[in-house]
């Protein structure tokens, strides 16, 4: 039987156990991005923190995932794929005992920044090498992994958090210095990847490609996917960012990059971090405040298992539309809430469905989204401009808000996030088309075309 004749299969058993080693840097991304809502109570005392300093601290690991996301964009496409995920979990492991033995605020945050890298690094390459190992019609399930190992990440440091929350002053110590285990596993289990066959094709290792092709599917299916690669790649100049600027990958840059600013100014990593915070400004004891971090944790999960369920059924732009105009909704309700000062219950209720909101539509989506519209040639780096942007906005958002709740009331940013929250429906309803079910080189395709 000759290739044309073969059916076209993959082997969905491989591809998932590679998604879901490379997706352990998500779990680092939650480890850490978490961490900071438990330690915080502890932190504020440990280093006498006012509002500048609060925001600073939390915001500083979002400077050095810009630094991560700057050169992993380089140093993916010069290096493959492979050999940054190896150094991003290297450098989380070193941050992570780096910040359990700070002896002072300079330390600590000096630290944090050097987590922050190794974050940036993986926030940017697990997503785009899963993309890149995973047939079209399974696509968005297996980067949606990436999500679902961050929100793991986030509910066990909640958990283990809530546990070390009664050992004393020290305990923050205890909850940064664990980050080195995951970190190690995740080392250990990159190891074992093949490289991204895009990658490889792209540096003209032809044959490794097609081995690698062969492992992820049959040999028609293996053929169909180097050609394609191979036709999307042919005549094209090097990656740079004079690349991304070009007109015909102008539009689809813009998209991602205000999706990627979307997704954090949208306001919900006030709640992951600040969780504290907003409890605190409705009488909630420290117990209680921790114990909403662990409730966060699980209706993150839960809901995000709903958003791999339906990412390639219902697509991803009806989720993304669904997503931003319900938190606007939820938003405005829960900053009358907490305005009021309502019952921790009740604000406990709302703060949980923004949670829901967000964890089926823009939390995933959004790294699906940005992970499939850039063309093979430039994807490296207009990812790493996109996700740079993510993080960016991701500084503005967690650096601010301990000063506007001073300013206006923990329930005065709630009612900005909501107006930024229509913005961001109003944009995606005119500009982001469906990516489901297409291959990356048919979307390529499609942007050329347009």
């Amino acid at each position: 039987m000759s290739t044309s004749q073969q059916p076209v299969t993959f082997k969905n058993s491989y591809i998932l156990c590679i998604s879901f080693i490379s997706a352990l840097g998500g779990y680092l991304f939650g480890f850490d991005f978490a961490v900071i809502s438990g330690a915080l109570p502890f932190l504020r005392v440990e280093f006498a923190l006012n509002a500048w300093w609060e925001g600073f601290l939390t915001g500083s690991l979002a400077l050095g995932c810009i630094v991560g996301c700057l050169m992993a964009g380089n140093l993916s496409d010069r290096y493959g794929r492979k050999p940054g995920l190896m150094l991003a979990a290297l450098i989380f492991a070193l941050s992570s005992l780096g910040m359990a033995f700070s002896s002072g605020l300079s330390i600590f945050v000096m630290m944090r920044f050097a987590a922050g890298v190794g974050v940036g690094m993986a926030s940017m390459l697990s997503p785009m090498y899963i993309a890149e190992v995973s047939p079209a019609s399974i696509r968005g399930r297996n980067v949606a992994i990436n999500q679902l190992t961050i929100v793991i990440g986030i509910l066990i440091t909640n958990l283990v958090n809530y546990t070390l929350s009664d050992n004393g002053p020290e305990a923050w110590r205890w909850m940064f210095g664990l980050g080195a285990v995951p970190s190690l596993l995740f080392l250990l289990g990159v190891v074992w990847l093949p490289e991204s066959p895009r990658w490889l094709i792209k540096e003209g290792r032809l044959e490794k490609a097609k081995a690698v092709l062969n492992k992820i599917g049959s040999s028609a299916y293996a053929q169909n996917i180097y050609n394609d690669i191979e036709l999307s790649l042919r005549g094209g100049e090097k990656q740079s960012y004079r690349a991304v600027l070009a007109k015909g990958v102008r539009p689809a840059v813009i998209v991602g990059i205000t999706l990627a600013v979307f997704q954090q100014l949208c306001g919900i990593n006030v709640v992951f971090n600040y969780t504290s915070t907003i409890f605190e400004s409705v009488g909630a004891s420290l117990d209680r405040q921790l114990f909403e971090t662990v409730a966060i944790g699980i209706v993150n999960l839960v809901f995000t298992l709903v958003a791999m369920w339906q990412v390639d059924k219902l697509g991803r732009r009806p989720l993304m539309l669904i997503g931003s105009l319900g938190l606007s909704v939820v938003y405005i309700i829960l900053a009358f809430l907490l305005q009021s000062h309502a019952a921790a219950g009740i604000v406990s209720v709302f703060v949980l469905l923004a949670i829901a909101m967000y964890a089926t539509s823009l939390a995933p989506v959004t790294w699906v989204l940005i992970s499939e519209i850039f063309p093979n040639k430039i994807r490296g780096v207009a990812s790493s401009i996109a996700i740079v942007s993510l993080w960016g906005a991701y500084f503005i958002l967690v650096f601010t808000f301990p000063i506007l709740a001073e300013k206006l009331g923990t329930y005065g940013p709630f009612y900005l996030y909501a107006g930024i929250c229509l913005l961001g429906f109003l944009f995606v309803k005119s500009k982001v088309r469906e990516t489901k079910g297409r291959t990356l080189e048919e979307l390529e395709q499609d942007l050329v075309r347009h």
